[in-house]
């Protein structure tokens, strides 16, 4: 199994010596595999090296690589060669180090070619844009799709909307305990520990992880900052949950969605709505089986509704769209998209739910270049799961 980006990334790879190649997205979604598959397949010499285990405050690791591969070069008379660095963002100014490096290559017409992995966005961009400006590609890797996960291990659209697409747990749907102890234990909490707390500022973990749990569960529903506070422990405020959301965000694991409307500041002061980046996140946290949540309308509807927000928010970034809700009073868009100056309005029905008015009084009010529904009586779950995001706006 080959993801898209495994072409991006050996076609660059095969070419002069320009950029610093930066892979990234979060846990488990196969970047190390990926840069092995690519390796592989191409014929040049290659070192890969891990920066997980190396104390963060040693960032001079990275000189002392980078000199030893450049002895690899001239012992073996190479007139190419790649380097790898995973977890790149754990250590403190890692893109000085980088910058002088590449630099320094470059100045001597060394083709050391270099690929940068990372799984907290937030880190990886904050040194791109501090150090290496104009030295760097980004190619960005995001949660497994429908189509994926079918291909990989013959999942159906049922399976992918409740399991969501983490192909490291996908041999173990069939023992759910087991299956949401994996999830919690080895995705879950590495992320949040190593992505999140030893990256970023966190002042109070406790309410972070409180945050998370929450908001998982809430997936594809509004809920106020305020409300949510009511329901967490170690309180803080509106802002210090705001900024929380962001950086989960930037770890790709939750987004709390902001409203469509024409004036900015009505948009940024609106209440979130929850959406995880994959299902299996809103999942994991749960105490009902599949069957269960499958066999009730209004449960399933919540994890298709899930789902599917999950697949854009997955694109968004990479396709350059923004994704909002939108809702007056009872009317409500479950999701709008903006992108090459054009809106999507995208309302899902499953069974239970009823088309109301949101869509005809949003197509009346804003015109939007496309207003769709997915589910009952439109465009099916599956097809839309299987859909490039590109194609709603051409």
């Amino acid at each position: 199994m080959k993801r898209s980006q495994y072409k991006i990334l050996t076609a660059r790879l095969k070419e002069d010596r320009r950029f610093i190649q930066v892979l990234v997205g979060p846990r488990q979604v196969g970047k190390t595999t990926l840069v092995q598959q690519v390796i592989e397949d191409i014929d040049v010499p290659c070192s890969v090296y891990s920066a997980d285990a190396v104390p963060g405050a040693v960032s001079s690791w990275i000189s002392d690589i980078w000199e030893s591969e450049r002895l690899k070069m001239i012992s073996a008379k190479e007139t190419e060669r790649i380097l790898v660095i995973d977890e790149i963002q754990k250590l403190d100014n890692w893109s000085e180090y980088i910058k002088k490096e590449w630099d320094r290559d470059t100045f001597e017409k060394r083709n050391l070619k270099v690929v940068l992995l990372g799984s907290s966005q937030l880190m990886i961009q904050k040194g791109l844009t501090e150090s290496l400006a104009g030295r760097f590609e980004v190619i960005r890797m995001g949660h497994w799709s429908l189509k994926e996960m079918r291909d990989a291990f013959g999942f159906d659209v049922d399976t992918y909307i409740y399991f969501g697409g983490y192909p490291g747990a996908a041999s173990l749907v069939s023992d759910e305990v087991r299956w949401r102890s994996y999830m919690r234990d080895a995705l879950i909490e590495s992320a949040i520990s190593k992505d999140v707390l030893m990256t970023t500022p966190i002042y109070k973990p406790a309410l972070l992880r409180q945050l998370f749990e929450l908001s998982c569960f809430y997936s594809g529903e509004l809920i106020s900052l305020n409300k949510l506070l009511g329901q967490l422990q170690d309180a803080g405020n509106v802002t210090t949950l705001s900024n929380y959301l962001h950086v989960l965000d930037q770890c790709n694991l939750l987004v709390g969605l902001q409203k469509y409307a024409v004036d900015n500041a009505r948009k940024y002061n609106s209440v979130p709505k929850m959406q995880v980046y994959n299902n299996a996140l809103k999942n994991s946290y749960g105490t009902l089986s599949f069957s269960n949540v499958h066999s009730d309308a209004t449960m399933w509807g919540r994890q298709v509704e899930s789902a599917v927000g999950a697949h854009i928010i997955n694109q968004a970034e990479s396709t350059k769209t923004k994704v909002y809700y939108w809702r007056e009073k009872n009317d409500e868009v479950d999701f709008v998209l903006e992108n090459f100056g054009k809106t999507v309005a995208i309302e899902v029905k499953s069974g239970h739910r009823k088309i109301n008015k949101g869509l005809p009084l949003f197509r009346e009010r804003y015109h939007p270049y496309r207003a769709f529904v997915v589910g009952t009586e439109g465009v099916s779950v599956e097809d839309f799961l299987n859909l490039d995001l590109n194609a709603l706006f051409e």
